[in-house]
């Protein structure tokens, strides 16, 4: 018996998007494997609290009971025995975990009759040797393997290692001699590179390499990305031997970035539909409470709805700007209404009725119960934002924040915006002062920032904001357009601008809509690092990149950053829709992009947090570039959360 990684692989065959790939290893690889030979019967799955997490994330209860799992437990809470089953395990390969296996299913009494053990990341040798040396559990051990799978999937194009806490952990003032450093960047790392071995893919590696040119000191908090990438480098080269069928060459592109290169991003409003609903709504997660009328005239009722990939009109809508999705919305339910039979009945008087359209009626009902349902909670749900934005003039504010950003406003319109609006909640306007703070530091410098909050009504202790800012900046060399924060910035540049206008280079222009003019600078450097012209003064490489002239594959080599991009537009909407869209139109949603004829993937990690601009961005791309763009992070933050993570760097 040895403790082997299965060898299943991504490549060949029906091409399948990263989060079917998780799923079917888990379901299938996993579970499905164990129920052979003698063991065909119901089964115990047993996991801890972090491979809950990646079972839960990939996987619903129908679908682990589909594969014979009659009970699932909690490795640490006490359990019954059941020594007429088989037990499945899978938990991290750590100690504690070992301890509790071995209390399972060692002496003459086990819990369970065969234990099949599958691991979520890499296996030290010498909790395998101590299984090994318990002479009463080894013959019940029906499997033992390295599954490295411990990652936790958001949706299709987008994964988290679970570190919530990143920023203060890797960038408070307090982290760099801590031992928490230390365990995140390994736990990290590791969750990183079982990605790659879950998918077969060897990629890469790029990292950047802030104030490593020589024209400054590097920081602590600038090498993060440099250590991330080293430790997940040696973890995927160590799979290069140990995996069966892993890739000897490269076959994708990783890079890792933290959250300095966009500063901005986590806090400027972005008008997407999935954006406003995180942004503006009282969501828990992904999960949306709609009151419905309860039947007996009592209370209304609560149901819970997950906004997700299996709810077909959120997948259209959600990179939608919140007005295009606002109309489709509206124009749905119209259509909906006017050519449903059942709608149709019902609208009539019930004695015009005969008994044919009854029945037609009965028939069609459930269907026309469930698209309503969906239709309605998105109505629902757009009107709420929709009412948050005029109540709080988030439109005139979401102006200011792009003219700031792009140059085009300063302390004038600042302060004619805060007098004008004194009732807009305190967090909006609080967000509207770190962009500021970001264009023009020079203003933040000595009491003038206390002055600034004083005008906006922002308590004084959200000061410590701007200070912490200055932390996940870092290095000050090297200062392009990345909307990043300093003190040092030039005072007297004449023209304030953290981005540049994307021009259309002579084509047809793309739909537009009002707001939509702001881009992360994630966009830019993913169509970068498809066309191989990464800026080697900020990104270096782990493992040598290709030559800047090769291509990953012929559909990337002719898309790769040859289309235009939208002009900025203030007016509404201008001309119509570009085959290519811009990422607010929905010809580029991603459930009509073609995965089947696509190149190789790229892998992007942000340390620190990812933004949904950002994970917008991917879908967009994956459609334009012809390659599977997939967005990891250590969490997906709102801006409410962002800023509760900036405060605490200082604490």
């Amino acid at each position: 018996m040895s403790c082997t990684d299965s060898a299943s692989s991504s490549h060949g065959g029906e091409y399948k998007n990263f989060r079917q790939i998780t799923r079917d290893r888990l379901l299938l690889e996993m579970l499905k494997s164990s129920s052979s030979g003698d063991s065909r019967g119901w089964k115990v799955l047993i996991m801890d609290k972090v491979t809950v997490k990646v079972m839960s994330s990939s996987c619903k209860m129908t679908d682990i009971t589909d594969q014979g799992i009659s009970l699932v437990e909690d490795l640490f809470k006490r359990r019954q025995p059941m020594p007429s089953m088989d037990v499945i395990y899978f938990i991290q390969p750590i100690k504690e975990n070992i301890v509790m296996f071995l209390s399972d299913m060692s002496g003459r009494e086990p819990l369970y009759r065969k234990a099949f053990i599958f691991f979520s990341g890499p296996t030290p040798k010498e909790l395998v040797s101590h299984l090994k040396n318990d002479s009463s559990v080894l013959p019940r051990i029906g499997a033992l393997r390295e599954m490295n799978l411990e990652y936790f999937p958001l949706e299709s194009q987008a994964f988290t290692t679970d570190h919530d806490r990143a920023l203060e952990e890797l960038y408070s003032k307090s982290s760099e001699k801590s031992r928490q450093f230390d365990i995140t960047m390994t736990t990290m790392a590791i969750r990183i590179a079982t990605v790659f071995a879950s998918l077969k893919e060897f990629p890469v590696v790029w990292y950047r390499a802030k104030g490593m040119d020589g024209t400054s000191a590097a920081t602590f908090r600038d090498l993060v990305p440099v250590r991330l990438a080293s430790a997940v480098w040696d973890t995927i080269s160590m799979y290069k031997t140990s995996i069966p069928n892993f890739p000897q060459n490269e076959t994708c592109d990783l890079l890792i970035v933290d959250r300095s290169l966009d500063l901005i991003a986590p806090i400027i409003h972005e008008w997407t539909y999935d954006a406003m609903c995180h942004d503006l709504l009282d969501l828990d997660g992904n999960k949306y409470v709609q009151e419905v009328p309860n039947k007996s005239g009592g209370d209304p009722q609560r149901k819970e709805f997950l906004l997700e990939d299996h709810d077909p009109v959120w997948l259209e809508m959600r990179h939608l700007h919140i007005a295009e999705a606002s109309e489709k919305l509206s124009d749905k339910m119209q259509t909906f209404m006017s050519k449903n039979k059942a709608a149709q009945l019902q609208q009539k008087d019930n004695s015009e009725l005969s008994t044919r359209e009854i029945q037609k009626m009965v028939q069609a009902l459930p269907a026309y119960n469930e698209q309503m349902e969906k239709l309605s909670l998105h109505v629902e749900i757009a009107g709420k934002v929709n009412k948050v934005v005029r109540d709080e003039g988030l439109r005139d504010l979401g102006q200011l924040e792009q003219d700031l950003v792009f140059g085009d406003a300063g302390t004038k319109e600042l302060i004619h915006f805060l007098r004008s609006y004194q009732h807009t909640d305190t967090e909006f306007k609080l967000r509207l002062l770190m962009i500021y703070a970001m264009v023009y530091p020079e203003k933040f410098e000595g009491d003038k920032g206390t002055k600034l909050m004083q005008v906006a009504k922002v308590p004084s202790e959200d000061i410590k904001v701007f200070q912490n800012m200055k932390l996940l900046e870092g290095t000050n060399s090297k200062k392009k357009h990345h909307g990043a924060f300093s003190l040092k910035f030039d005072a007297h540049k004449k023209h304030h601008a953290l981005r540049k206008d994307r021009t259309g280079g002579g084509e047809e222009e793309e739909e537009t809509w009002q707001l939509s003019r702001f881009y992360p600078m994630l966009e830019d450097l993913i169509e970068k690092l498809g066309k191989n012209d990464m800026p080697k003064d900020e990104y270096q490489c782990m493992n040598g990149p290709r030559p800047k002239n090769a291509a990953t594959n012929d559909t990337s080599a002719k898309s790769g950053g040859t289309a235009n991009h939208p002009n900025s537009r203030r007016s509404r909407r201008t001309t119509k829709p570009h085959a290519s869209g811009d990422g607010h139109s929905s010809n580029s949603t991603s459930a009509a992009t073609d995965f089947k004829n696509m190149g190789q993937r790229i892998f992007v990690f942000i340390i620190g947090g990812a933004t949904r601009s950002e994970l917008r961005v991917c879908h967009k791309l994956t459609a334009k570039l012809k390659r599977e763009v997939i967005l990891g992070s250590t969490s997906l933050v709102d801006p409410a959360q962002y800023i509760s993570k900036v405060k605490m760097l200082s604490e």
